[in-house]
């Protein structure tokens, strides 16, 4: 039976892997920093036979003892903020070619890195320069690496309407961002866990990358004008120029739960949209689910009437 080791196996698309994975039976680890909360967040989702790593992607040691015998590893982790030694260049650059390197080493047969659309490692943006530069170091580690760029994903517990709904219910304004203008390509996040688990399951996906994104694009003025009608409240949307948006953000980052990161500033200032030069999800058979289909079935439902 194949062992699948999934760094980062607690976050947003984590969370939606581990889950497709463990119910076609394959014995999957979830390796993160914070072993206790990773097993708690398992147990309320059911999945008490998955097995829990204390493992950072920064500690080489941990790495290898979360590695041991796996036939497969997925580096989902993420860092949308940077606090202490958790920065963007130690988790997106230096983490991921920590991982491939032990990888490589533990005779790991399968490589999947979870990066997104826009990634290039000449990028002014640290985030963004970060995110190319580790898809550079795990190639050159291995260059049977499967590189996997999703653009904005959406699902329940999502940053992108989720934020959108409680800025919507706080605000009598909305602040878009760079006047709105930027255009999206939002995919649905159990789309792409579906994706990684078939990459995994084909070796000729080896070596290959994938853009992963949904059927429709948006500007991001068009994303806040439906989620708005979705849960129906009427909001003045009001553009705000990006040297804002990046002291807001930057202010934002001191709190514990931030909703609004100056990497996902960064991200605004270009379409996030796939480039229609690189296989995508109906290479994989994968037909990608609209936000018309699946944000209505979760956004706003626990607070109707609010």
């Amino acid at each position: 039976m194949t062992t699948v080791s999934v760094f980062g196996g607690t976050g947003f698309l984590g969370r939606c892997l581990v889950r497709r994975l463990a119910s076609e039976g394959t014995t999957v680890r979830v390796a993160g920093r914070h072993a206790d909360r990773a097993r708690s967040a398992l147990h309320a989702a059911g999945l008490d036979r998955v097995s829990v790593f204390g493992a950072d992607v920064r500690d080489q040691a941990t790495v290898a003892g979360a590695l041991a015998g796996a036939d497969a590893v997925v580096d989902a982790v993420s860092a949308y903020v940077e606090t202490g030694g958790v920065t963007f260049e130690a988790v997106h650059e230096q983490g991921a070619k920590t991982l491939a390197r032990e990888a490589a080493a533990a005779g790991v047969a399968r490589f999947v890195l979870v990066s997104g659309i826009g990634a290039d490692p000449e990028s002014s943006s640290p985030y963004i320069r970060a995110r190319g530069r580790g898809e550079r170091a795990v190639q050159q580690v291995i260059p049977g690496a499967t590189i996997v760029r999703p653009s904005a994903m959406f699902g329940p517990g999502d940053a992108l309407f989720g934020t959108l709904d409680h800025l919507a219910r706080l605000l009598p304004v909305l602040p878009l961002i760079g006047g709105g203008r930027a255009r999206l390509q939002p995919v649905y996040v159990e789309d792409v866990a579906e994706a990684i688990a078939r990459i995994l399951a084909d070796p000729e996906t080896a070596g290959r990358t994938y853009e992963l994104a949904g059927p429709t694009v948006y500007t991001l003025r068009e994303l806040f004008v439906i989620a708005l009608r979705i849960i129906g409240k009427r909001r003045l949307l009001v553009s705000v120029p990006f040297a804002a948006a990046e002291v807001q953000a930057r202010l934002f980052e001191l709190l514990p739960n931030p909703p609004l990161t100056s990497g996902q500033v960064d991200l605004l200032k270009a379409d996030n949209v796939a480039s229609g030069t690189l296989p995508g999800l109906r290479e994989l058979n994968i037909l990608p689910k609209g936000i018309e289909v699946i944000v209505p079935t979760y956004l706003g439902r626990s607070r109707v009437g609010a």
